[in-house]
Parts: structure tokens; C-alpha cells; sequence
């Protein structure tokens, strides 16, 4: 289901003829047996947590996190209660060394989300256990269309692309239009290489801030956690503020085929 103002952009890409075939493959996945993360209901939450008009930030990710209990639609983030990923260790001592924000006990990044933070994956499902499994079905071209969307009609958006894959994937956003940030992936192979240090989250801020929007407030909860760890494993990888449409009303969800 999407709410109201993304399906007004999206609507068409849902009959077209890629759309249709991986509506068709998440299908015979589903009857095949296949676990596929994140769970149906929470494939678009990126989406359905943003309103279009309240995009502010924009951070790309690759595809969902392939454990059991991981992947809730939200790039980088992880349900409540389950260990934070290796990737996010490092976005949260970038922003301890940036921002002098203490890195939060675990890795749900609603909040940010919240503030019109986009976490938006290129792909938007995987199957458990094999990552990239679902690459090259279809979604990149769903999620290309959401970035061209928000380059078109949007002004003054910051755009965090880590990494190559993600650099390649925003390589048409109109720069002068908006601020696109760059730097390695967080991933543990390649932070130390130019993620730790780039400052990202306060050039992001007085960026918003001198475009007259509010800053985002980048520190998470410290609410203690009530529920066992889970151990998860991560697989590297190579003006005013509009009033917020309510996203958790059901009745302004719009059903989608899939």
C-alpha cells in the first residue's frame, strides 16, 4: 500500500511491463516457498513513512538486510532489539566524530524517517539468506523513477550517496538544484577510507538550515531495549515545512497488485 502522494507520482509505473513481471516473480517466489525480507507489508515503508512533499534527505542504500528479523524498509535500519549492523556502526561514529552525537544502542532509524529523512534502498526485496538476490528484477528501475521524481519536482534536497553503487544510481540528480554528498560505502572494508570525517550529517543540516527548513535531529533515542539481541550479519557491499499527511491511517493507504 502507498499513501496518497506517492501513488499520485507511481501509479503508472505499476502497469508497466517491467512492474508486471516483478509482481510475477515475487509471486512464484511466494508460492516456490521463498522467505522474502522485508515483509509484504513493510516493502514501501520508506515510502509510506515520507510524505513526497516532505522530503528533505535523501540517503541511497543497496537492498535489504537478508536475516531473519532485519530488514523493516528503511535503508541502513533494523527492527528494534536486533544488533546493529556493521554499516551503521559506522554511520553512528561518523556522527559521534561530527556531531558529537553518543551512537544510539540500536539501529532503528524511524526518527529520522519521521523528519523527512527518505532511506530508500535501490532494491526493495531479498530473499533470506542470499544477498542481492532480487537485484535486476525490476526494482532499480521502480527506485530511479522515485529519484527522478524528487530531482524534478523538488528543490533545495540533500542527496547522501555511499559508496559507488550509490554514487552511479544518483549520477542525474541536478546538483545545482540540490546537494549531493559523496564519499566510500560505511561498510567495514571502506570507511576508513573517506566516510569517517566526511561530516556529511552537519553539511546536511546547514544546508537545510540556510534553505530556511528545519535541521534534522540525527540522535536516536537511548530508551533501553526490553528484548533479546538478535545477532544479525551484514554482506558488504561494493521555506515551510508542509503539513504531515498521516501515513499510519489506513484509509489514506492505496492498495497496490503486490
Amino acid at each position: 500500500m502507498l499513501i496518497p502522494s506517492w501513488q499520485m507520482r507511481l501509479a503508472d509505473e505499476f502497469n508497466k511491463e517491467y512492474m508486471r513481471a516483478l509482481q510475477q516473480f515475487l509471486t512464484l517466489q511466494k508460492e516456490q516457498g521463498k522467505v522474502l525480507y522485508p515483509p509484504e507489508n513493510e516493502r514501501f515503508t520508506a515510502l509510506n513513512e515520507v510524505p513526497f512533499e516532505q522530503v528533505k534527505v535523501v540517503i541511497l542504500g543497496q537492498d535489504p538486510y537478508h536475516g531473519e528479523g532485519q530488514a523493516h524498509g528503511l535503508s541502513f535500519s533494523v527492527k528494534p532489539n536486533v544488533k546493529v549492523p556493521p554499516s551503521l556502526v559506522n554511520i553512528y561514529k561518523e556522527l559521534e566524530m561530527d556531531l558529537g552525537i553518543t551512537p544510539a544502542p540500536q539501529g532503528f532509524l524511524l526518527p529520522w524517517a519521521k523528519q523527512g529523512v527518505l532511506l530508500l534502498n535501490s532494491v526493495l526485496t531479498v530473499e533470506t539468506g542470499k544477498a542481492g538476490s532480487h537485484q535486476n528484477k525490476g526494482w532499480e528501475q521502480f527506485t530511479d523513477k522515485i529519484i527522478e521524481l524528487i530531482n524534478n519536482e523538488h528543490q533545495g534536497v540533500v542527496f547522501m550517496l555511499w559508496g559507488a553503487y550509490a554514487q552511479k544510481k544518483g549520477r542525474h540528480i541536478d546538483r545545482k538544484k540540490h546537494q549531493v554528498l559523496e564519499s566510500v560505502h560505511p561498510s567495514p572494508l571502506s570507511a576508513y577510507r573517506g566516510f569517517l570525517g566526511c561530516q556529511h550529517f552537519s553539511s546536511a543540516n546547514d544546508y537545510l538550515v540556510r534553505l530556511g527548513k528545519a535541521p534534522i535531529q540525527w540522535a536516536l533515542s537511548a530508551a533501553k531495549q526490553s528484548a533479546p539481541i538478535i545477532q544479525v550479519t551484514e554482506t558488504p557491499k561494493n521555506a515551510k515545512e508542509v503539513p504531515q499527511e498521516t501515513a499510519a491511517n489506513s484509509h489514506s493507504q492505496i492498495s497496490l497488485p503486490f
